[in-house]
């Protein structure tokens, strides 16, 4: 069975193909085939006009056509389209989506900051780690940053902040949204923060483990991430393009992202975090399959 999920991101909309497969232990595996990145930018005219211009409209339209041409040649009889921070923002998303729909047959589904850290949490990652300590994933996008806190092997918490990267650059986000992060870190981790490890998802903590050169499966530690921060802060966006051979829409965002990780870890008395480079649009996979195994059950 082959599954796609769209995830329309502040920064950049994903597709992604995978092949469900289960393997000889009887255990469900998801084989990624295909996934593409285009850095739509959403945040940029949403968080500043709360509209999304005429120029953005246009690409979001190329793009899912694009992605639906993909998804036909792969085959896949099943997708799940969904939009975050910006489209949630966007006074003119509803037409936008309208027309998505008449023009593509894909209907995207506007989700709220909670709806997207429970399918981020739909990975299970925690699940299948260490049950003596307690992980808090950490998932910075352009818009929102979503943090979901699995302890004593269950569910503790999911919360979605205002304060992306976009926000960051656009300065959107004041002093008290900070302080209302922090205040909910502190007191909703409390008795937890000697076992607690950081699971982290995005773009920009890919980047950053990519560049790290760490073996996969091998934790960042948060005074890593503070260097790197450093580092990167003392260089203009297009020296970092240079030297770091990032994207423009990946170099200016980067040190906003950092300061995000390094705070929320910092608050929640967390030093690693491990990076298994699972994002929204795998949780929206996962998701989609669980929703199909239960209409099979029904039928």
């Amino acid at each position: 069975m082959r599954l796609a999920a769209i995830d329309i991101g502040s920064n950049a909309a994903r597709l992604l193909i995978s092949e469900v497969i289960i393997n000889d232990a009887g255990k469900t595996e998801f084989q990624k085939l295909n996934l593409v990145r285009v850095p739509l930018r959403l945040g940029f005219d949403v968080f500043e006009n709360r509209m999304i211009s005429p120029e953005k409209e246009e690409m979001i339209v190329k793009t899912i056509k694009s992605y639906k041409y993909l998804i036909d040649v792969y085959e896949v009889r099943h997708i799940k389209a969904c939009a975050t921070s910006a489209m949630r923002d966007a006074i003119n998303a509803a037409a936008i989506i309208n027309r998505v729909k008449e023009e593509t047959g894909i209907e995207i589904e506007v989700i709220t900051g909670d709806a997207e850290a429970s399918y981020i949490y739909e990975n299970h990652i925690a699940e299948n780690l260490n049950k003596d300590h307690s992980y808090l994933y950490i998932d910075v996008g352009g818009g929102s940053t979503e943090l979901t806190f699995f302890a004593d092997n269950k569910l503790v918490f999911k919360r979605s902040f205002n304060i992306g990267t976009i926000r960051l650059l656009k300065n959107q986000v004041d002093e008290r949204m900070w302080d209302d992060m922090r205040d909910f870190i502190r007191r909703e981790t409390k008795g937890h923060t000697n076992d607690m490890i950081a699971i982290g998802s995005g773009g920009n903590i890919n980047k950053i483990f990519s560049i790290s050169k760490r073996k996969e499966g091998k934790p960042l530690h948060v005074e890593l991430l503070k260097d790197y921060y450093k580092e990167f802060s003392s260089f203009s966006v297009q020296d970092r393009i240079r030297i770091y051979r990032l994207r423009e829409d990946r170099a200016d965002v980067i040190v906003p992202a950092l300061s995000i990780y390094v705070n929320v870890m910092r608050w929640a008395n967390i030093e690693e975090i491990y990076v298994p480079k699972i994002g929204l649009a795998d949780g929206l996979i996962q998701h989609l399959y669980e929703e199909l195994k239960l209409k099979e059950i029904a039928v």
